[in-house]
């Protein structure tokens, strides 16, 4: 039990970096009926924007300045690292959606698709040409403390990420669901032709869908560099592609089956790496995944026509 349990935290705290990107493919697929396939390279920007935040909040000496203790110092500095980067990397999002996908809304969606991978490969080869190869060191902005449970221990960092991720995660529901722009963005979903009709802006929309989107994925890049606090610019290549087999076996346009699988594919991941060789965590987790869809392929909670979609 104490082995299940101790894997089961660190699962969650694995699956929670999937769980962010994912909801953020799942909106678009949702809402504009495309694949962003840059969305794991805005993870990575958005990481990197968290370092420099990051240090220049810290290089700024607020416990002076506000005579604060270091440690509540500390937990400021990583509240206003994951609000200022998450306002910032909405704007990236926002950019890729205006240059690189709105001239493409015609087009067929294997176009949108490459150009997806295109803007991923600049968005990494200009990080390497703007700031070198090497991998930065993510500042420690909390100082880790260790609980012990019943054998089980579990640190105030995966409590911090776990939590994060969730609140995140349900907040970003209530707004589609509850909100005036989100039920725009259902009805966008629901039927993108008549939409426009019904007098909404479907360029406004589709801003709003890729801000949201990029700033959960900064979110989640400033939280595994919380975690693991390496980054380097192709760091966000297998979480994207990974996040978005997550978001697919959540259903289309499901925020919380985007979130669920999420945690799900940590799940497996960490599991399966405890038991077999670690050579073999991606083989099996990718092959439960694989029996998963083919007795559910439109997802956890997707609906039948979307197999009707054009891709």
């Amino acid at each position: 039990m104490e082995f299940f349990l101790q894997n089961l935290i660190n699962a969650l705290q694995w699956g929670s970096f999937y769980a962010l990107i994912a909801v953020g493919y799942s909106m678009v697929y949702g809402v504009l009926f495309l694949f962003n396939f840059a969305h794991g390279d805005v993870f990575m920007v958005g990481a990197y924007i968290g370092f420099f935040v990051s240090t220049f909040l810290l290089a700024a000496d607020l416990t002076s300045a506000l005579s604060l203790p270091p440690s509540v110092t500390l937990g400021l500095v990583l509240v206003m690292t994951l609000i200022i980067s998450m306002f910032l990397n909405s704007f990236v999002g926002m950019l890729i959606e205006r240059i690189g996908y709105r001239p493409l809304r015609a087009a067929p969606r294997a176009s949108a698709a490459i150009t997806g991978l295109m803007i991923g490969i600049i968005l990494e080869t200009g990080n390497l040409a703007i700031l070198g190869p090497q991998r930065l060191a993510f500042p420690e902005l909390i100082q880790t403390a260790t609980i012990n449970i019943a054998g089980v221990s579990i640190t105030n960092k995966k409590i911090l990420i776990v939590g994060v991720s969730i609140l995140l995660t349900l907040a970003l529901h209530l707004f589609v669901r509850r909100s005036k722009w989100g039920m725009a963005m259902r009805a966008m979903a629901y039927d993108y032709v008549v939409v426009p009709l019904m007098g909404i802006s479907t360029n406004t929309i589709a801003l709003m869908t890729f801000a949201l989107g990029s700033a959960l994925a900064a979110a989640a890049g400033i939280l595994y560099g919380v975690a693991y606090p390496v980054l380097d610019p192709n760091m966000g290549i297998l979480f994207g592609w990974k996040a978005f087999v997550a978001a697919i076996l959540g259903g289309r346009g499901s925020i919380l089956g985007a979130g669920l699988a999420g945690f799900l594919l940590g799940f497996i991941e960490i599991f399966v790496a405890t038991i077999f060789p670690s050579t073999m965590r991606n083989l099996i987790a990718f092959g439960i995944i694989l029996v998963i869809l083919i007795f559910r392929p439109h997802g956890f909670f997707g609906e039948p026509h979307s197999a009707q979609l054009r891709l």
